[in-house]
């Protein structure tokens, strides 16, 4: 392909400017226009990037090839949807909505368009510890995996001291830190150790008291009997993510995480091979990541496949709905939390 996709990004806060900047790394992308309700009105950027007050009005723009959706969980369904209509290929941050129902919604409009490639930014997958810790599980070498335990947690952050933020509404995110930020370990989860066939829970909103929850703690089990347990939480007072994994040849603890602002300490994974005569310390080997590849690669795989016309392989919309359903299992298996909030739980099953 000789001429560079031209790209429209909804959403032009943080994460929209982050995701430019990939695009103006890609020698196959050129970035056309960007939207926000920041913008008063429309016009053009310093460097010549048109900008739009709404998404309606940067969709009209005929000449888009993509579009990366950056926007709230209240309305990314309906933009992606609305992209899908227009002809692009559509790239939509995680979570794909507010629930279930919504990115049922977008694959059905998936459906309606098969030549159109449609990708979620689950860029977890894309960390270096992760993509090594998922080629040594596939290899064989740790053998049968036991159980596994995740805690993925923020710390006091703006988000949800502040009542009016959206995150903090219902209405608008959904759910709180476990659809925010704890999907990210839901879908590594479902990555190393497959589906979960029980799923128990307790979800609580006991220190924030927003109408969105601040901790989950989820024990799940496949249906081969390997166990999880995770805690996403939004009082862990320090950005935290630890992921171990017990196999019965050895173990595998991601530990730490690279992101733009560093706060989850040195990015790291530790592997131990069990042995009949280790007493308990068996050999183990731990690897230092110094850059985080994952913003640029999940780009560079849809790009590829917008050009090759090839099947998403990270972060499709059959994953993506897996994972959301997950999410939502979790909510709903503690009942307590379902009856609150009177949550739609038809959805739940895989």
């Amino acid at each position: 392909m000789s001429a560079r996709l031209k790209v429209g990004i909804a959403g032009y806060g943080v994460v929209g400017r982050r995701r430019r900047q990939v695009v103006d790394d890609h020698p196959h992308l050129i970035m056309a226009a960007v939207c926000d309700r920041s913008f008063d009105g429309n016009g053009a950027l310093a460097d010549g990037i048109r900008h739009y007050h709404d998404a309606q009005t940067m969709l009209a723009d005929e000449s888009l090839d993509i579009l990366f959706v950056c926007l709230s969980n209240d309305v990314a369904a309906d933009v992606t949807i609305a992209g899908l209509e227009k002809g692009l290929h559509v790239f939509c941050e995680k979570p794909p909505g507010r629930d279930v129902a919504d990115i049922e919604r977008v694959i059905a409009c998936e459906k309606r368009h098969p030549g159109l490639i449609l990708k979620y930014g689950f860029n977890h997958r894309f960390h270096d510890s992760v993509r090594e810790g998922l080629a040594l599980i596939r290899s064989g070498e740790m053998g049968r995996l036991i159980n596994m335990r995740g805690v993925y947690g923020k710390s006091a952050i703006i988000d949800y001291r502040s009542p009016t933020h959206w995150r903090t509404k219902r209405e608008v995110a959904g759910g709180g830190i476990l659809l925010d930020q704890g999907i990210h370990m839901v879908d590594l989860m479902r990555l190393f150790a497959g589906e979960f066939v029980d799923v128990h829970s307790i979800v609580s909103n006991n220190y924030w008291q927003h109408s969105v929850e601040d901790n989950v703690y989820a024990l799940m089990r496949t249906a081969d009997g390997a166990v999880a347990m995770l805690h996403s939480t939004a009082t862990e007072w320090r950005h935290r993510f630890r992921l171990e994994m017990s196999f019965d040849r050895g173990s595998i603890v991601l530990g730490g995480l690279l992101t733009g602002s560093k706060s989850y300490g040195a990015e790291t994974i530790t592997v131990a091979w069990k042995t009949e005569n280790d007493s308990g310390d068996p050999k183990e080997q731990t690897t230092r990541y110094n850059t985080d590849p994952s913003w640029n690669d999940e780009v560079v795989e849809f790009v590829d496949a917008v050009m090759r016309g090839t099947p998403v392989e990270n972060g499709s919309s059959a994953e993506a709905l897996k994972t959301m359903q997950l999410v939502y299992r979790i909510y709903c298996a503690d009942a307590d939390w379902q009856n609150r909030w009177n949550l739609d739980c038809g959805g739940k099953q895989q």
